[in-house]
C-alpha cells in the first residue's frame, strides 16, 4: 500500500513507529535523518540536523555486540490531530522502553515517558517538525545509557 493511499493519521503513526524501529536497531544515521529538518528536544537540550542528532544519540545509547540496543520502544495511547488543510499535525503519546541483556534479566522496563510531536507535510510526505521527549520513570539503565553516574 503506497503512502498516498494511507490516511494522514496512519502515515504519521507509521513515522512514529519508524522512529522506534530505527533506535532499537541501532541505525542512528537513519534515525538522525528523521529529524534533518526538525527539532529534537530532550529536557533542556534541543538539537537540529541529521548528523548532530545521530552523533548525540550514538554517544548516549549503548550498542551491544549484536549491533542493537537490545530494546523495544513501545509507543501507546497515540492522539494524532491533523489540521484541516492536512499540511501539519500534532501528536501525543506514551512510550515504554523494554530491555533484555545478559546481566539484566529478566526482560524489564528501563524507562517510560511521553512524546509530544509536531509534523509537517513536505513535498507530499509527512515529516517530523519537532519531537519533545519527557522521561517520567526510569529503571536500571546501566545497559542502555552511557556515562552512568557513580552509585
Amino acid at each position: 500500500m503506497s503512502a498516498s493511499t494511507l490516511s494522514s493519521a496512519r502515515q504519521i503513526e507509521n513515522l512514529i513507529a519508524r522512529y522506534s524501529h530505527l533506535v532499537d536497531e541501532g541505525d542512528f544515521a537513519e534515525f538522525g535523518a528523521l529529524f534533518d529538518e526538525a527539532d529534537f528536544v530532550f529536557g533542556e537540550v534541543s538539537i537540529r540536523g541529521e548528523k548532530a542528532i545521530a552523533d548525540v544519540i550514538g554517544s548516549t545509547l549503548v550498542v551491544h555486540d549484536d549491533g542493537t540496543l537490545r530494546t523495544r520502544h513501545i509507543t501507546t495511547n497515540l492522539l494524532i490531530e491533523v489540521n484541516e488543510d492536512e499540511d501539519s499535525a500534532v501528536a501525543r503519546s506514551y512510550y515504554n522502553i523494554l530491555q533484555s541483556v545478559p546481566g539484566l534479566l529478566p526482560l524489564q522496563m528501563v524507562a517510560g515517558g511521553r512524546y509530544r510531536d509536531r509534523f509537517e507535510r513536505r513535498d507530499g510526505l509527512w515529516s517530523f517538525a519537532r519531537r519533545e521527549i519527557t522521561i517520567d520513570f526510569t529503571g536500571d539503565t546501566r545497559f542502555h545509557l552511557k556515562d552512568q553516574p557513580a552509585a
